[in-house]
């Protein structure tokens, strides 16, 4: 599955790039430059998980219990850290360049886009802080 989505994902992306030629400043110009936009985000989403998707063992089930393992939690690497504060230095320096350039309604809109990217941030730093709290 992983291949076909690659391979599907990869087409999309070509025929969307090939469809830039139809674009025109009329109406159907308009109707083909959104199925070309939509054409490349899914091509764009498929080639993604077809890179990031796990492989699973298509292999029968074992006939032997597996042993339960007990949760552990693992340490958080100084790596977590150093991800989470690089990511809200970086939305602030963002944040402060579309205030000064173009005032408090583009950092609003700023904020808005990039407040999943500040979320993962403060939760790697929270999680690593927390790791090391914890006896």
């Amino acid at each position: 599955m992983r291949w076909f989505s690659l391979v599907a994902g990869a087409a999309l992306v070509v025929l969307a790039f090939a469809a830039v030629t139809r674009v025109s400043d009329t109406r159907e110009g308009l109707i083909a430059e959104v199925i070309t936009l939509l054409g490349g985000l899914a091509g764009i989403g498929l080639l993604v998980y077809g890179l990031t998707a796990r492989r699973t063992s298509a292999g029968r089930p074992s006939s032997m219990p597996r042993p339960e393992l007990r949760a552990t939690p693992r340490p958080r690497a100084t790596r977590d850290l150093v991800l989470g504060a690089g990511g809200i230095g970086l939305a602030l320096i963002l944040l402060g360049g579309l205030a000064i350039s173009g005032g408090a309604l583009w950092a609003g809109f700023g904020l808005a886009l990039m407040l999943p990217m500040i979320a993962g941030s403060v939760y790697l730093c929270v999680r690593f802080l927390r790791s090391r709290s914890s006896p």
